[in-house]
């Protein structure tokens, strides 16, 4: 478990997992999934629902308006150190409007559904019967079957010259050539499955895992059985705020900025926000 890749500096040291058996959803959730447990429960998400002030002096009420964050990529290069040039807080962005309030799910029911919190993906777990995967779980599972492997197809990001995950093509993050066929999201088992016969474990959404999220593996045993991660949160970045562990990268993800789409990196976010490329998969 783990990458040894330079660029990926929160994943080591690389070390021996012992897992016992377990189920996993073949791909993420979908829309149409995630739309049949809020009709059954009348679930509202975090994206949806007004924030509640506690600072004093109490925020503005404008800015305790529902909002995710939702990418737009800029009309020229850009320099990527800072994210939020291609990020943007638009207010009625939820799953069911993935771009805003202007926009809805008409064609993408069987794409992943994007804008969950982890606390949302939570209640769904629960409902379905199912939780969310433990990163070691998430990594055992889009191995695949191979051996310390970079992808969860192979070695070769581009075998046979064809592409096996939903990444991103082309200049980061103001251009993207689309060569897989996809500008955002893509449809469910859309890209071969990997040995294990899941598909998407790498690219199309980043996806939770239950773990708490600290910056390396510190503390790992020679051979970690079973782990679910740290009893707590740490981002030297951002030490302030609680984080879960996220896995497989996303269709924005590049070796121009996020290679993480390798099966042993690994994403990080506040368990309490959502975004245009965040969705997940249940376990049991």
């Amino acid at each position: 478990m783990g990458c040894n890749e330079p660029e990926i500096d929160d994943a080591k040291p690389v070390h021996k997992v012992h897992l016992n058996g377990f189920w996993i959803d073949r791909t993420e959730v979908t829309n149409e999934a995630f739309a049949k447990f809020v009709k059954a429960t009348g679930y509202k998400t975090v994206a949806e629902s007004k924030s509640k002030s506690r600072s004093i002096p109490p925020v503005q009420a404008e800015l305790l308006i529902p909002y995710a964050l939702v990418f737009a990529p800029p009309p020229q290069s850009v320099d990527k150190s800072n994210h939020w040039q291609w990020w943007r807080r638009v207010p009625g962005a939820d799953w069911q409007h993935p771009e805003g309030p202007n926009s809805n799910l008409s064609g993408r029911m069987n794409h992943p559904v994007v804008h969950i919190a982890w606390q949302d993906a939570n209640p769904y777990a629960k409902w379905s019967g199912k939780r969310l995967p433990t990163e070691a779980e998430f990594e055992y599972a889009a191995r695949g079957g191979l051996d310390r492997c970079k992808y969860s197809w192979g070695q070769n990001l581009k075998p046979g010259g064809k592409w096996q995950a939903n990444i991103w093509q082309g200049e980061f993050p103001s251009q993207n050539t689309r060569e897989d066929g996809f500008d955002g999201t893509a449809p469910v088992k859309s890209f071969p499955p990997n040995g294990f016969g899941l598909f998407d474990m790498s690219g199309n959404v980043w996806e939770w895992c239950s773990d708490w999220y600290r910056p390396n593996y510190e503390g790992a045993k020679e051979v970690d059985s079973n782990p679910t991660g740290p009893s707590d949160s740490f981002d030297p970045t951002e030490p302030s705020v609680f984080k879960r562990v996220l896995k497989g990268g996303s269709f924005l993800c590049t070796n121009q900025y996020c290679s993480r789409y390798m099966v042993g990196a690994r994403g990080k976010g506040d368990h309490k926000s959502s975004s245009s490329n965040v969705g997940f998969r249940c376990v049991k």
